[in-house]
């Protein structure tokens, strides 16, 4: 067996650190076209390792889950954020927990928010205007914050949107410079990025706590605070204040965060793709009404069964640019993979978008073709090599509620508008904790009037 995977030259004490976070994505692609499936990374003093074959992460995100957890350097940053919500927790806390809240996200329980969705979604195309421009990523950002923020909590926060999106964004943004640097300060060290972090997050802790208080004097029920409020485990036991607080917040995020950035990423496809622009209008069209020979109507959850089209455009826009672009594990104790012997400690690095390009894996892998997930390629395609929610035990807990919500929001705005970009300038995707375009991105609105759809 051979000692060690090949390794690409690294720098004195930063090792390959500093040229992979100029550009993770790239980097990443460049390491395993080169080097091959199993790559060693050194990122200053911690030993790292880049896996891409689907046989191997099938290992380590399944087969032999129990021998990881989640990587040290997001436990350490998302910490700071997320308390110890199910994004980062682990051992027996996390199986409780997870246990605790899987009852809120089953099948009927996330239908039952489509409406929530559509009517949100129809609220936000009142107040487009044809021949507007609009800022794409505020703007979905915005949307979904409310409406997680009303599934979660029953709240109508459109008045603070802005100050949570803020929050939130400060915290990322913390997040991800603190990942550009080994040497991590304590919190209680009072430097100008900790002063920050700690504002944003008093002001999440603001909001969720009043909303935790403000559920348990009135006993709502109906959206998933409640539910996990009432959850209980074996014994009785129920969540405490801080555990709902945490678990709000890593639904919070990771309910909005992913799903705008991938609605952002299709709306920009859409835009440079006009013959597949047409072909999911003629979808909406023949579902929900044309406009012209039956009047148009907003889609409801039993549409997404014909709303076959809209789903394959949101699975390519995320093959393309899965939400999460890396994620990563550390090992408990010695293992193996792609015939290499690792020890206990090394950091696992499993990049989506590396083995989403793959050409073994996608003929033509950079072209946006939505056939590529029809029933009968679905069907035929090998296991983890398409996995935008993770996979395993720990796959994202949110990931129906997720991609319900994408196909019906896209079916919503994309029913009555297009977006034109405003600019002809190349897009170009920033990986960070999330995958999102690295400059905002500008697009005009075009309404789809009964006289635009009869031109085409």
């Amino acid at each position: 067996m051979p000692a060690s995977p090949p390794s690409p030259k690294g720098r004195f004490f930063w090792g390959h650190l500093k040229d992979y976070r100029a550009n993770v994505l790239e980097y990443e692609r460049w390491a395993a076209r080169t080097y091959g499936d199993v790559v060693r990374l050194n990122f200053g003093p911690r030993r790292a390792v880049l896996i891409s074959h689907p046989d191997d992460i099938h290992k380590v995100l399944v087969s032999e889950a129990h021998k990881f957890r989640k990587s040290v350097i997001y436990r350490a940053l998302l910490g700071r954020l997320l308390g110890n919500g199910l994004l980062i927790s682990e051992g027996e806390f996390w199986q409780r927990q997870r246990k605790l809240a899987q009852p809120a996200f089953h099948h009927k329980r996330i239908q039952s928010y489509g409406q929530v969705m559509v009517e949100y979604a129809a609220q936000h195309l009142a107040e487009w205007r044809d021949g507007a421009e609009i800022i794409l990523g505020q703007e979905m950002m915005r949307l979904t914050l409310r409406i997680v923020c009303k599934t979660l909590f029953n709240a109508e926060i459109a008045s603070q949107a802005d100050r949570v999106g803020v929050a939130v964004n400060a915290l990322l943004e913390l997040a991800d410079e603190a990942m550009d640097n080994p040497i991590w300060l304590p919190q209680w060290v009072p430097t100008a990025r900790h002063r920050r972090g700690q504002a944003a997050t008093t002001v999440l802790n603001e909001i969720v706590y009043g909303f935790i208080a403000e559920h348990r004097q009135s006993g709502d029920v109906g959206d998933l605070l409640s539910m996990l409020l009432e959850a209980q485990g074996e014994n009785g036991e129920r969540m405490s204040d801080q555990q709902l607080r945490d678990e709000s917040v890593t639904l919070v995020l990771a309910g909005h965060e992913t799903t705008a950035n991938a609605l952002t990423w299709a709306w920009v496809l859409l835009a440079q793709h006009p013959n597949v622009e047409a072909e999911l209008h003629a979808e909406l069209d023949r579902v929900l009404g044309d406009g012209v020979l039956r009047p148009k109507r907003l889609p409801t959850v039993e549409d997404l069964r014909q709303l076959e089209y809209t789903a394959m455009v949101m699975k390519e826009t995320m093959r393309l640019y899965p939400p999460a672009p890396t994620v990563g594990r550390e090992a408990l104790e010695d293992f193996e993979v792609g015939g290499y012997h690792l020890p206990k400690g090394t950091i696992v690095v499993v990049p989506p978008h590396v083995v989403h390009r793959d050409a073994r894996w996608f003929p033509n892998p950079e072209i946006f073709d939505p056939t590529r997930f029809s029933k009968a390629n679905e069907a035929a395609r090998r296991k983890f090599t398409y996995f935008p929610f993770g996979g395993g035990p720990r796959i994202c807990i949110g990931n129906a509620f997720a991609e319900m919500e994408a196909v019906l929001l896209l079916a919503t705005l994309a029913h009555h508008f297009r977006l034109r970009l405003a600019s002809a300038a190349p897009i170009a995707p920033e990986a960070r904790i999330t995958l999102r375009p690295r400059a905002p991105v500008v697009m005009s609105l075009e309404a789809r009037t009964a006289e635009r759809v009869m031109e085409n």
